[in-house]
């Protein structure tokens, strides 16, 4: 140990909210963004090197144990835009670093040397003549047909196979050439709006964030492709963010028939910690031209980034709902503001913060109002379903609009966001309701599995043979599933392929995209899915659209829940129609007069959600405010409500807080949770107030008694 007056200051890759300061190593300061192995409490920690400052004073500091990178592992652009993420979003920078990095980086694993490739040697080729097991054959058939291999490209099962070649001098390491980006020509014909569109992306310099607002079938994909291509072929790389998984398959093949397999990778944490971590390293290095991921592929280095693209912008899957509550359309944003690049955020239905951006002069717009290759926007009509006799949550007019469907050859996709068989099951002589033991939910019934089972804390048991209440074995469903009506259409069409698209039935990684195939061989079939198939996906042959149960949004406490349900309706209605054969969308409700459902009948997303955006300014609500919700959860309700009370009291003054309230959901996985929302005029504002209010509430006692964490812009209450 040793007293200094300069010392390493680091961040522990953990949510610890404090700085620490280590002696900097004989050899002399080290750089931020170099990753350092350091002794912390009774062991050691991975930790990120911030800079340079004054060590405590009158503390010895200890030594670092290794210094684990010889330069900085991210540039001066990422290093402020993960500085910037965790002071906007009032979280721990070590946290936030982590969050940033693959796993193997956080556990201090080397980076993997993605330029070498590898080719035979001349002890390799006298080994072909005696080797004979199966994988180290299969390896140097490989390097003695192709010339030279690089790791990426083999297959899985034949790494390992290759380390060993390597050992045994039977292949050596070469550097290998970055592929040619192969450009093809666009196979459509751009329609006039789509052509305007891509001469103005084309032209946008510096950091310039445009809304590209067109309606579901409009062609956004082909204008990111054409407007990408001359960034590509000058040398640029590209970034475009997609809500989920399940869009990046096809997004990937788009781009790979466009730019060539070779330059295009995807990311998301679908795949392995070690395909994560050379996808990662390859677009570091500039080998990768386009990089398509989720949320966290924000972070992926890209040292030639010539454009972002965030696809359907308005999805609140970009928000992070555990640990880090960061958007990764926000921080994309940032990210282009400090690289200097422009942004496309694209949606048929986009936000309202983003609208209100535009309102304010800060994005630009561009708008596709006409769908490609002449489709035509499908007709939507309501089903009241009051005194209607229901099959399993489906009406009579809405079945016989399915056989007339189907009877022409065509298509039908039913929407039901509830996986399952029913919501619910209950004991139909005294209503007991079997409730999870560890949250304020009802449990949900899966009828092919027999379980009960709990969505939020993932809690189930056996399904029960009589009331633990009353005794009877009366025990009946209350709603639907996805489940059940997949049992009532099976039942009704027992001749037509049915295709249900949800958590539960898609199992693998490429089961979503082996349904699609199968939906895509243009025969009459019928899709039922809940959220997976509202985006994104071209099913030419679906021209019926049923959405079950419209008013399920209508009347949440959430604030948000009206614009949710408008996105979603007109997400999941162009679906239909895509192609020549023209479309309709049928939306079952109990409502028909409210007025979001009768703005609905126009198939207009403008109009509605600007009156959905004055609402939110007329009663002070994001975007046209600033909110923060301090969120608190322990075993014991009074706890919870002690903290939270006290953080209310704490309050610097400018910062508007309500409550305590319970949350939506009261008690989850067994803890009790409440929250506080504070609110400011702008977010400069709210950022101040923050900072000054979090570090009071460390100080509280209370707040060692309970889980709390800080959300800001949330998106979920």
């Amino acid at each position: 140990m040793k007293l200094e007056t300069s010392c390493l200051q680091v961040a522990i890759f953990a949510p610890l909210r404090r700085i620490f300061s280590y002696a900097c190593p004989a050899s002399g300061p080290l750089p931020a963004g170099v990753r350092v192995r350091v002794p912390f409490a009774s062991g050691s920690r991975i930790a990120m090197v911030l800079g340079m400052g004054p060590c405590p004073p009158g503390v010895e500091v200890k030594d670092i144990q290794t210094v684990l990178d010889s330069t900085p592992i991210l540039d001066p652009a990422l290093q402020r835009l993960i500085a910037f993420g965790a002071a906007y979003y009032q979280h721990a920078i070590g946290d936030v670093w982590a969050t940033a990095l693959p796993a193997a980086l956080r556990k201090g694993q080397p980076l993997p040397d993605i330029a070498a490739s590898y080719q035979l040697s001349a002890a390799g080729r006298a080994a072909l003549q005696r080797v004979r097991g199966k994988r180290q054959r299969a390896l140097l058939d490989a390097l003695q047909t192709d010339g030279m291999l690089a790791p990426t490209t083999l297959e899985a099962g034949l790494r390992p196979a290759l380390r060993e070649a390597v050992r045994r001098g039977w292949a050596q390491a070469v550097a290998a050439p970055i592929p040619a980006l192969r450009c093809s020509d666009s196979p459509f014909h751009l329609h006039q709006e789509q052509q305007a569109a891509v001469a103005v992306l084309r032209a946008a310099e510096g950091f310039s964030p445009v809304l590209l607002q067109g309606v579901t079938g409009s062609g956004k994909t082909e204008v990111y492709l054409e407007t990408l291509r001359p960034h590509l072929e000058a040398g640029g790389q590209a970034l475009v963010l997609v809500p989920e998984i399940s869009l990046t398959p096809q997004l990937l093949d788009r781009f790979a028939q466009r730019f060539g397999g070779e330059q295009v990778a995807a990311l998301h944490s679908g795949q392995s910690d070690g395909e994560r971590l050379r996808t990662w390293a390859a677009a570091r290095e500039g080998r990768l031209r386009v990089i398509i991921g989720t949320r966290s592929a924000v972070f992926v280095p890209l040292p030639r980034l010539a454009m972002i693209v965030v696809d359907e912008e308005h999805d609140p899957s970009f928000k992070q709902q555990t640990g880090w509550h960061y958007s990764a359309r926000d921080l994309a944003i940032q990210r282009a503001r400090l690289e200097g690049c422009p942004i496309v955020l694209g949606s048929a239905t986009p936000s309202l913060e983003s609208l209100h951006n535009v309102d304010l002069g800060r994005y630009g717009t561009l708008h596709l109002r006409q769908r490609a290759g002449g489709a035509q926007a499908p007709a939507i009509a309501l089903l009241p379903l009051r005194r209607q006799g229901l099959q399993g949550g489906l009406s009579g007019p809405l079945l016989g609009a399915c056989a007339a469907t189907l009877a022409a050859g065509n298509q039908v996709l039913l929407f039901l966001n509830r996986r399952g068989y029913a919501p619910a099951l209950l004991c139909h002589d005294c209503g007991h309701v079997f409730h999870c033991p560890r949250c304020a939910a009802a449990l949900i019934w899966h009828r092919r599995d027999a379980r009960l089972r709990c969505h939020h804390c993932g809690h189930e048991e056996r399904l029960p043979r009589n009331c633990p209440q009353c005794g009877s074995a009366a025990l009946i469903s209350a709603g639907q599933g996805t489940e059940q009506l997949e049992d009532v259409l099976r039942e009704r069409f027992p001749d037509t392929p049915i295709w249900r698209v949800d958590r539960d039935a898609l199992r693998g990684r490429e089961a979503l995209e082996n349904v699609v195939r199968e939906v895509r061989r243009d025969e009459p079939a019928i899709l039922v899915g809940t959220q997976i198939l509202a985006k994104g996906h071209h099913f030419p042959a679906v021209t019926l659209v049923g959405i079950v149960n419209t008013d399920q949004g209508l009347f949440s406490a959430d604030f948000r829940a009206p614009e949710r349900l408008l996105q979603t309706v007109l997400q999941v209605a162009g679906r239909a129609g895509r192609a020549e054969r023209p479309g309709r969308v049928l939306l079952q409700t109990h409502h028909p007069e409210h007025p979001l459902l009768q703005a609905l009948l126009q198939g207009d997303y403008s109009a509605p959600a600007a009156a959905l955006l004055a609402e939110r300014v007329a009663a002070g609500l994001p975007p046209a405010t600033a909110l923060a919700v301090l969120r608190a959860e322990a075993h014991q309700r009074s706890r919870v409500e002690a903290f939270l009370q006290g953080a209310a009291a704490l309050a610097p003054a400018g910062l508007e807080v309500s409550g305590p309230l319970p949350s939506l959901l009261e008690r989850r996985a067994g803890f009790e949770r409440a929250e506080l929302w504070a609110q400011a005029g702008t977010r400069a504002v709210l950022q101040r107030l923050l900072s000054t209010w979090l570090q009071a509430l460390e100080a509280l006692p209370q707040a060692r008694q309970v889980r709390w964490q800080i959300d800001v812009d949330p998106l979920s209450f």
